[in-house]
C-alpha cells in the first residue's frame, strides 16, 4: 500500500480526536476523508503531515513516518486558508518549497512554468496574493504542493472559502490535475457533494473513528452503518421487521416491502429483527391520481404535502406519511404549478431503490 495508517489515536487532554483509525491509500489514488466538524479528519491529516504527535503507525511505501520531521516527508500540503506569502509573487509562492530544497535555479523555473500552467495561471506569475481571486489563490496553493513533486499531496478543505460556482469549478480542475499527475492524494472535506463527484474511495469519520470505506456510489447506495446512510445525503426512513431473510421482506406500519438483490444485508437481520427500511429522496415519485412511473410500487395513497421548497431543477416536498413518519422528497416538474400545501398525494418508490440496517 502507498500509504498506511494503523491504529492511529490522537488525545488533547481528555479529548479522544482520533481513536484507532486503521486506513490504507493505495498508490496514485484520491482518497476523501469525510465527515462532521469535530470527527478528527483534519487531525488525521496533520498526523500524516507530521504537525501532530500520535499513537499508532504511519507508513509510506512500507517505511515507517514515526519520527521523521514534515519536510524530510515529500509530502505537499494544501491547508484550508491557503497560506501564501503576500509579499511574494504568485512564482516566488510557489517557489518556495524548490529554494529550501535547493532547486537549480534552471530546473526550479521550468518546474514553476509547468507547475503554474498545469492549474491554469500561466502569464500570472508577477502577480501578488492579494491581486488575485479566491479561486486563484487557492491554484497558487494547489501549484506550490504540486511543484515539489510530492509523494503524497494533502488537501485540507482547500475549497471551503470559495463560493458556490468557484467550488463546483475547482472541484473539477482538481479531479482533472489527479488524473494528469496521479498523485497520491489524501483530501479532508466535510462537503458530501465535493467528495461524491470526485473521490475514488472515501471514508467516513465519525467521533474520532472510521465508520465505513468504500466507493462514492456504494456508500451512498449501499451503506454499512446508519450514520453514513444519513451523513451521505438524506433518507427516508420506515421502522419495520424482518419477515423472511430469504426473500429479503421487511414488514413496515405501511405494508411489505422487498430489499432487491443487489443492496446489502447485514448479518444480523434474521426473521423477526427489527429494521429500519429506507430509500433516497429522489427514489420517490409523487402523484396526484393513479399514475406511477415503471418501476415504481405504490407506497401509499395518503400521504400530505406538509411543506415545500422550490430549487428550480426539483421542489423539495416535507411529507407527512399516514404513520405519523416524516418524509422529504426531490420532486421534478417541468413548469407545473405543483401541489399547494396540504394536498393529499400518493407516494410510489422505486422498486430498486429499497434498502435496510438493523435497527437498535
Amino acid at each position: 500500500m502507498s500509504l498506511s495508517i494503523q491504529n492511529l489515536r490522537v488525545r488533547f487532554g481528555t479529548v479522544t480526536a482520533l481513536d484507532g483509525v486503521c486506513l490504507d491509500v493505495k498508490p496514485g489514488e484520491m482518497f476523501f476523508l469525510l465527515g462532521p466538524s469535530g470527527c478528527g479528519k483534519s487531525t488525521l491529516l496533520r498526523c500524516v503531515a507530521g504537525f501532530e504527535k500520535y499513537q499508532g503507525s504511519i507508513a509510506f511505501q512500507g517505511d515507517s513516518l514515526q519520527g521523521v520531521p514534515p519536510h524530510e516527508r515529500e509530502f505537499g500540503m494544501v491547508f484550508q486558508n491557503y497560506a501564501l506569502f503576500p509579499h511574494l509573487t504568485v512564482e516566488g509562492n510557489v517557489a518556495f518549497g524548490l529554494e529550501a530544497r535547493k532547486v537549480p535555479n534552471n530546473a526550479a523555473r521550468n518546474r514553476i512554468a509547468e507547475a503554474l500552467e498545469m492549474v491554469g495561471l500561466k502569464g500570472l506569475e508577477k502577480r501578488r496574493p492579494g491581486e488575485l481571486s479566491g479561486g486563484q489563490q487557492q491554484r497558487v496553493a494547489l501549484a506550490r504542493a504540486l511543484v515539489i513533486q510530492p509523494r503524497v499531496l494533502l488537501l485540507d478543505e482547500p475549497l471551503s472559502n470559495l463560493d458556490a460556482k468557484l467550488r463546483w469549478e475547482m472541484r473539477s480542475e482538481i479531479r482533472r490535475i489527479h488524473q494528469q499527475t496521479k498523485r497520491t492524494t489524501l483530501y479532508v472535506t466535510h462537503d458530501q457533494k465535493e467528495a461524491l463527484s470526485i473521490a475514488d474511495r472515501l471514508g467516513i469519520l465519525r467521533d474520532g473513528q472510521l465508520d465505513a470505506v468504500g466507493t462514492p456510489r456504494d456508500l451512498y447506495w449501499n451503506p454499512p452503518t446508519p450514520f453514513t446512510a444519513a451523513f451521505l445525503g438524506e433518507i427516508n426512513a420506515l421502522a419495520g421487521e424482518v419477515l423472511n431473510a430469504p426473500t429479503r421482506r421487511v414488514k413496515t406500519a405501511l405494508g411489505e416491502v422487498t430489499i432487491p438483490e443487489a443492496a446489502r444485508w447485514d448479518e444480523t437481520l434474521k426473521p423477526g429483527a427489527k429494521a429500519t427500511a429506507f430509500c433516497r429522496p429522489e427514489a420517490v415519485s409523487l402523484s396526484g391520481n393513479d399514475a406511477r412511473p415503471d418501476g415504481f410500487a405504490e407506497l401509499t395513497d395518503h400521504a400530505r404535502v406538509a411543506g415545500s421548497a422550490f430549487l428550480g431543477e426539483h421542489t423539495l416536498y416535507e411529507l407527512d406519511l399516514p404513520d405519523g413518519t416524516r418524509w422529504r422528497v426531490f420532486h421534478r416538474e417541468a413548469g407545473g404549478a405543483g401541489y399547494p400545501d396540504g394536498t393529499s398525494v400518493r407516494v410510489a418508490v422505486a422498486s430498486d431503490a429499497w434498502r435496510v440496517l438493523p435497527r437498535d
